[in-house]
């Protein structure tokens, strides 16, 4: 039964609902590209490695403070949710945390590392990229199917973690086409070329699961009049494919100023992917275990905690959007001197 939503037990809940899932998807996009540009790490030649670390550097480490939101409001404002999502998903969450771990260790002492040693570190930045990014897909095709212990919820998640990892390559291979210049613009273009059409089939295969976990979720997608209504959502993430690939078929020889027309278009599909995910499974947190209000703390504890997110998300918000704006432009070599 839904609360009144005019009441602060009604709406809290909610709202923080939606702050949470503005945080997930911020950080997944934003930290999905310096996850991707590290997984494609490996296939570039030494002399490149350090152009595509840099075009991540004054971002990567900012990027993951969307994961720390998010997962701080999923603690304290829906506390139920928080102890059943992280004890289901206890190993991969510690897989992801090492991967992240690993990674900023890596980005950090590759800089300063003998050249003999350098290789050993772009293997760990690499190492680590893959790892988080192969355990946020395997947490969210098990997440998607709400936490069934059967050898058909594995199987998805196994896919899930191999197209998200397609996913944030073609968003790393994205951003390096916008950044760089040259043979690496080249090389990215080509990685994003063999990245998109796996990306494409982890979006169907999640479009067509979700509906099939419940009769519900079923009958929100397919009865009448909301699949005319949600129609244009496949059918914009489907548009946006084809300009990708459009777009990539003409580059690196086309005008520069295009050079943003995949990643823009890459972003789109991750919103609408993002977008018909929660209407999904809206208004669970769980699928048919937990509801937003069911997980939900006491309205008195979430109106407290509604005045420090308005002061803390718009700190974030803005620094990220000056960050951006003063590193804008074609990547340069690392230099610490």
């Amino acid at each position: 039964m839904t609360p009144d939503l005019s009441t602060p037990a009604g709406w809290l809940p909610v709202v923080f609902m939606a702050l949470m899932g503005l945080a997930m998807l911020a950080y997944v996009i934003l930290d999905g590209y310096d996850l991707g540009v590290g997984i494609l790490l490996r296939r570039a030649p030494d002399a490149e490695k350090d152009i595509m670390i840099a075009s991540i550097g004054p971002f990567w480490d900012a990027n993951e403070t969307w994961l720390v939101l998010g997962v701080g409001i999923l603690l304290v404002a829906f506390p139920m949710a928080h102890g059943l999502i992280l004890t289901s998903l206890y190993l991969p969450v510690t897989l992801m945390l090492f991967g992240l771990i690993l990674r900023g260790v890596a980005f950090d002492f590759r800089v300063k590392a003998r050249d003999h040693h350098k290789p050993w570190w772009n293997r760990a930045f690499y190492a680590g990229s893959l790892l988080a990014t192969l355990s946020q897909g395997g947490m969210l095709g098990y997440y998607i199917v709400g936490f069934e212990p059967r050898w058909e919820s594995g199987l998805f998640a196994l896919f899930t973690a191999f197209a998200l990892t397609s996913g944030y390559a073609l968003l790393g291979a994205t951003w390096l086409i916008m950044k760089t210049e040259g043979e690496l613009q080249a090389r990215a273009v080509r990685w994003a070329r063999g990245s998109l059409w796996l990306t494409a089939a982890g979006v169907a295969a999640i479009s067509i699961v979700t509906p099939l976990v419940s009769a519900e979720i079923f009958a929100k997608w397919f009865s009448l009049p909301n699949a005319l209504l949600l129609a244009p959502i496949p059918l914009m993430t489907l548009a946006l494919f084809g300009v990708i690939q459009r777009s990539l078929a003409h580059m690196p020889a086309s005008h520069e100023r295009w050079c943003w027309v995949p990643f823009a278009c890459t972003v789109g599909i991750f919103i609408l992917a993002f977008h018909g995910l929660a209407y999904s499974l809206f208004p669970y947190l769980v699928v048919h275990r937990l509801t937003v209000w069911q997980a939900a703390s006491a309205p008195e504890s979430l109106l407290i905690m509604f005045v420090g997110v308005c002061i803390v998300l718009p700190t974030i918000i803005g620094y990220t959007v000056y960050a951006y704006r003063v590193f804008w432009g074609k990547a340069r070599a690392l230099s610490y001197y």
